[in-house]
């Protein structure tokens, strides 16, 4: 038997989602949001209310750049999280990340988080909060490749658990895509 819960926004995986931008003085901002995911075919999605910092800065720039939170960052990227760029202007620096510019879009990248992508902005409707971006390029750091590819047990990103407020790590195979379901058949 399943137990009711009711209206709530619990889903599985929510990644966690390092957005990082530039303010109108060059100046580096990120924070964590795990409202988000793949929104059509090289777009993402996220849900940012319009009183962030970083959702001005979007606004303002057209462009951002979104790291994949790692395991090994946990405490970094939940400070990201918990301390306003309204209020800290700092606050990539406190959290000990450094960062470049990407080469691709005008939003700055993250140097400690192996994986990125960076993003055009293409719509933000206030009304939902919702922005979506292109996808312009996504890059990785070499020690998360496996035979040339992004590899999810080396990359270790984590995921919010909405329901006990934790961070999970992802990476276990459990199963090959398109082919574990042929067994049925």
């Amino acid at each position: 038997m399943k137990k009711n819960f009711g209206k709530q926004t619990f889903m599985y995986p929510m990644p966690v989602l390092i957005i990082t931008t530039y303010d109108e003085n060059g100046n580096p901002d990120a924070m964590n949001a795990a409202w988000g995911g793949i929104h059509d075919t090289n777009q993402i999605g996220i849900c940012l209310d319009k009183s962030h910092k970083t959702t001005a800065n979007i606004a303002k720039r057209k462009a951002f750049t979104v790291s994949m939170a790692d395991a090994a960052h946990v405490k970094e990227c939940d400070y990201l999280g918990i301390v306003s760029g309204n209020k800290e202007p700092d606050k990539i620096k406190k959290a000990g990340f450094t960062v470049s510019k990407s080469e691709f879009v005008d939003a700055p990248v993250i140097n400690e988080l192996p994986m990125v992508l960076e993003c055009e902005l293409v719509s933000f409707s206030e009304n939902d909060d919702y922005i979506v971006g292109n996808i312009v390029n996504v890059s990785a750091d070499e020690s998360v490749l496996t035979d040339g590819k992004i590899d999810a047990a080396k990359l270790r990103p984590i995921c919010y658990d909405p329901v006990s407020h934790n961070y999970n790590v992802l990476g276990e195979v459990v199963g090959k895509a398109f082919s574990a379901g042929k067994a049925i058949k």
